[in-house]
């Protein structure tokens, strides 16, 4: 079975700006404006993640540094870096979020109204 072939970090960022800009199609003005400059940021954030994640599933999450005659166990420093863009990561797509419309909440209809009505 042949391997689809590896995206390379500039594909994987268009295509994400790609996929967000379709999402937020529909805004205008300012508020577009705005949606553009998270687009562009939440996009080079997952591509970055998705490296991050793919090197501490490769080198585990503790490494080995040397201290003279010994060495200690660590975080590996993927692992820190990796914290701190998934929080930042979070708060721009919550910000990108934010920009689209609300939606109304559509009434479920329980039957009562019809029941009710059947009766008369």
């Amino acid at each position: 079975m042949a391997r689809k072939k590896e995206l390379t970090k500039e594909d994987r960022i268009k295509k994400e700006v790609r996929r967000l800009k379709r999402i937020y199609k529909d805004l205008e003005g300012k508020k577009k404006q705005v949606a553009d400059g998270l687009i562009q940021e939440a996009a080079f954030m997952q591509a970055t993640l998705e490296e991050l994640r793919r090197m501490i599933d490769e080198q585990g999450p503790v490494d080995s540094m040397p201290q003279g005659e010994y060495s200690i166990l660590r975080e590996h420093p993927a692992v820190r870096t990796y914290n701190t863009m998934i929080q930042r990561y979070t708060t721009v797509v919550k910000q990108l979020a934010d920009l689209l419309p609300r939606e109304e909440p559509k009434e479920k209809d329980d039957g009562f109204e019809s029941f009710v009505m059947e009766r008369d």
